[in-house]
């Protein structure tokens, strides 16, 4: 299993460059950032800060979306980054929730999202793509490779992700959602004559290394709420009586709302309808032996790379535990 953190571009940006040494020193593989232009500092400035800082670590948003930037321009953030660090961007990617609401637009139909990937992957690993009625390419990118991972919880989501892309990016650590929701991109994957196990798994969830759980389900329940966006368009379009487990969709019965103010912040004040049961099997709370035990579950679910957010008070501290030991344990 690899490992990445997700960071929120809050101001210093320098302070989300530290964090992304310390973490590649520490082990971690990827690092993720928020994508949401409004709410945080612009992403893909930092990454390029991000990639110049580190030597190995692979780069990307955590998620972007086909609504707030042109298609080929997303493209060509990626391609020349690539060009300047060596293929070390990856793109999650979905239909867009805080960047999108904040702005007065509705998260982007699943066939805009399909398109939108097919122009951005395709441009980066330089091939001719259609685009708006023109055939464009990029004449000075020698091609590259870009991963594309989709962010999915539904069932027509999690299809177009087996079907279409390199991998499901799943926003919770529960492993019966997340067995539920890893058969759902594989079966569609081997139905559209793709192999299945070559889709790149990652969970992302907060982690907080500690022993007061009380204090860290305080810290993470913002978690709880993001994903009750997403949960409640759910029950929108499917119904309550629908194939989505109950254990996804059961704990939004008291969701009066959402303010994106306070959207992915530890002291949000409109979380308190989430209940520790989910905080405490969507996130990865406690000591290191139950994020160890948690991690070994979800590894032999098939999941190839867990991603921390990294939104507490204990960043460095969290990292160092994992880095020092938690990662060594799952190699």
């Amino acid at each position: 299993m690899d490992f990445g953190v997700v960071l929120q571009t809050d101001p210093p940006a320098w302070r989300v460059v530290d964090l992304a040494v310390q973490a590649e020193n520490l082990g971690f593989k990827y690092g993720w950032m928020f994508d949401s232009h409004i709410l945080w500092q612009e992403p893909y400035v930092i990454a390029s800060q991000m990639l110049s800082a580190t030597k190995r670590m692979i780069v990307g948003p955590m998620v972007t979306n086909p609504g707030t930037r042109d298609w080929t321009v997303t493209a060509s953030h990626f391609a020349t980054l690539n060009d300047m660090f060596g293929n070390r961007t990856i793109c999650g990617i979905g239909r867009g929730d805080s960047a999108m609401r904040v702005i007065g637009k509705k998260p982007a139909k699943l066939s805009t999202l399909s398109e939108s990937m097919k122009v951005i992957k395709g441009l980066v690993e330089g091939e001719e793509v259609t685009y708006n009625g023109t055939q464009q390419n990029f004449p000075w990118s020698t091609g590259g490779k870009l991963e594309m991972l989709m962010a999915a919880y539904g069932p027509k989501a999690l299809h177009l992700c087996g079907s279409e892309t390199d991998g499901l990016i799943l926003q919770l650590a529960d492993p019966q959602l997340t067995e539920w929701m890893i058969a759902a991109v594989r079966q569609a994957a081997e139905e559209a004559g793709r192999d299945p196990d070559a889709l790149h798994i990652c969970v992302a969830a907060p982690a907080y290394v500690g022993d007061n759980i009380e204090h860290q389900r305080d810290q993470v329940r913002w978690f709880g709420g993001m994903v009750g966006n997403h949960v409640a368009d759910l029950v929108g379009r499917y119904g309550e009586s629908s194939a989505i487990p109950k254990a996804l969709t059961d704990y939004i019965k008291k969701r009066e709302g959402y303010d994106y103010a306070e959207h992915g912040k530890s002291n949000s004040t409109h979380v308190d309808f989430v209940p520790d049961d989910v905080i405490d099997r969507f996130c990865i709370l406690g000591p290191e032996e139950n994020h160890i035990a948690r991690l070994r579950e979800l590894q032999a679910l098939g999941v190839d790379q867990f991603a921390i957010y990294l939104m507490h008070d204990q960043k460095d501290e969290t990292l160092n535990a994992y880095g020092q030991r938690i990662i060594p344990a799952l190699a």
